[in-house]
């Protein structure tokens, strides 16, 4: 598999969005405490968070690496989608963990999406989705509006699946 990325903003999910994309934020609080943070980050990094979203999920390894390939893949049979990305960046910190993965060839669309747990100062726990993104393939230009709705459920599959 080419680990080539489809697009040049490379690790803008840490930071400012880039213009052009269409743009994600959005969050969840998910409990206290550092048992809370621990299963949450725990889940997310093993690829919990997207299974439990209803994506079947082939990583490279069984947690979140740098620079390793992760296929996720929607839907069932020929109606299917299957989206290689690469993860750009992993967050290891006392009170947050997380990464990034930016598209490779043959996913439908183009950008970044990030994945963070983070344990407040307030004790709250919080999960949190941001993504950049615009379509990459003639049929995803062609079912951009659907593909807009399918990203909103899914980003909301995500917020519930660590809950």
């Amino acid at each position: 598999m080419t680990l080539e990325l489809t697009y040049p903003e490379v690790g803008a999910t840490a930071g400012v969005l880039p213009d052009g994309y269409h743009h994600i934020r959005e969050s969840r609080v998910l409990g206290r405490g550092a048992e809370c943070f621990q299963t949450a980050a725990d889940r997310l990094m093993s690829w919990d968070l997207h299974r439990r979203s209803g994506l079947s999920v082939e990583p490279e390894f069984p947690t979140a690496k740098l620079n390793s390939w992760v296929k996720v893949r929607i839907g069932l049979g020929p109606l299917g989608v299957t989206a290689p990305c690469r993860v750009v960046y992993v967050i290891d910190e006392p009170r947050r963990r997380g990464f990034g993965y930016g598209t490779l060839a043959g996913h439908p669309e183009r950008g970044e999406e990030a994945f963070s747990v983070v344990w407040r100062d307030d004790d709250v726990v919080e999960v949190h989705v941001v993504a950049f993104s615009r379509p990459a393939t003639w049929w995803a230009k062609a079912g951009a509006p659907a593909a807009r709705v399918m990203q909103r459920l899914v980003t909301r599959r995500y917020l519930r699946a660590l809950g």
